[in-house]
């Protein structure tokens, strides 16, 4: 009967894993298409239409990718929907109403808007300002990304989830001996909410300086046993001990300053072919978002192999804190149950889309060390 119910479990999760992955591809392609389309055709027509009404640069700036950025997120939303709401309820992850999604879209929209448009206006004055405005605005990302990494869980978070620390006595116990073992201090371990959006399960290592916590999702307290949550939250502590936030964040500085160099080349050998007269034209500015969403692209695959190697220091971190191969392998296989996932896949699929080894790499690693260790 199990074996029938595994079969089962693993037949729609293949079909799972190939949906979303399928339209994760189709999303990408279509954003950079229309944003593509959009730079070189239907840019200098918003743009008049807003000067028409609106005479402050700065203003014009604003409202011209309101209508651009609302046009582009329009023709996006039926695919976002259907990725975001229809698969997972056909699949029977999701929990959300119709309603509750749209709330959930809505604030992701405000968080975006709050600290975007600041964003955009201060790349606008740099951009106004010198020949090396990509450094400048390279150099504000930088930093903007270091001060959300440290109030996100504390401030952003909390709008979409509601955080508690963890009330069971036993695990708590259990959790907090691994990191005194280890002299560990973080603010605190944290259960939230996800099971009020998906059934799926999740934690994560969070924030900087004394917002660092880790996360363990309710659902995943509640279907885990004790030593399955201790293997999962060992792999969270393993990416503290390899510093793995603060070397993302070092890397991103790079990549944001090489980033913003290359395209803002492009962007300036394009400018004067397709008609504009300077850089800081307002309609000729999607032309660069164009080309750092290309780059983007392009550095996905690097990121994501980097994003593994990460993840395997932290599961075998995991396993010599642990020394629990085998809690650590039932928690992989519930891990892929909860979440339809595949456990294997195709090296090419994954070296382009996981950001995480395969659960049959994760498991074969777990087995290794159990062959070394018994």
């Amino acid at each position: 009967m199990n074996d029938d119910k595994n079969t089962e479990i693993d037949k729609q999760s293949k079909v799972y894993t190939q949906s979303k992955i399928k339209l994760s591809v189709i999303h990408m392609l279509m954003e950079l298409l229309l944003l593509g389309i959009g730079a070189f055709t239907i840019s200098k027509p918003i743009y008049r239409f807003v000067s028409t009404y609106i005479h402050n640069e700065y203003l014009q700036l604003i409202a011209f990718f309101i209508v651009f950025g609302g046009l582009l997120s329009l023709m996006l939303l039926p695919l976002e929907f259907y990725q975001g709401y229809v698969i997972e309820h056909k699949f029977k992850l999701s929990n959300q109403t119709f309603l509750r999604w749209c709330i959930e879209e809505l604030k992701s929209l405000m968080v975006s808007l709050i600290i975007g448009v600041p964003l955009l206006l201060l790349f606008y004055f740099f951009i106004k300002l010198t020949s090396i405005w990509w450094l400048y605005f390279a150099i504000v990302v930088f930093i903007v990304a270091i001060v959300l990494a440290k109030v996100a869980p504390v401030l952003i978070f909390p709008l979409f989830y509601k955080f508690t620390p963890i009330d069971n006595e036993q695990l708590k116990n259990t959790l907090n001996d691994l990191m005194q073992q280890h002299g560990l201090k973080l603010k605190g371990i944290y259960s939230f909410n996800l099971s009020k959006n998906t059934n799926k399960a999740n934690a994560a290592f969070t924030g900087l300086g004394k917002s660092r916590r880790i996360i363990l999702s309710d659902t995943l307290i509640n279907e885990f046993s004790i030593n399955e949550i201790k293997s999962v939250f060992a792999h969270e502590l393993g990416h503290y001990i390899h510093k793995h936030i603060l070397k993302n964040i070092i890397i991103s500085g790079f990549i944001i300053i090489i980033s913003f160099y290359i395209c803002s080349y492009f962007y300036e050998i394009t400018l004067y072919s397709v008609g504009y007269t300077n850089r800081f034209d307002i309609a000729a500015l999607p032309l660069l978002i164009f080309y750092l969403s290309v780059f983007s692209l392009l550095l996905m695959p690097v990121l994501n192999t980097l994003s593994r190697y990460y993840e395997k220091q932290a599961d075998m971190y995991a396993l010599a804190t642990t020394n629990d191969p085998d809690s650590f392998i039932s928690t992989m296989e519930k891990l892929a149950g909860m979440n339809l996932s595949t456990k294997d896949q195709h090296p090419l699929i994954e070296f382009f889309m996981y950001s995480h080894p395969t659960i049959a790499k994760r498991i074969a690693l777990a087995d290794d060390y159990r062959g070394i260790h018994s």
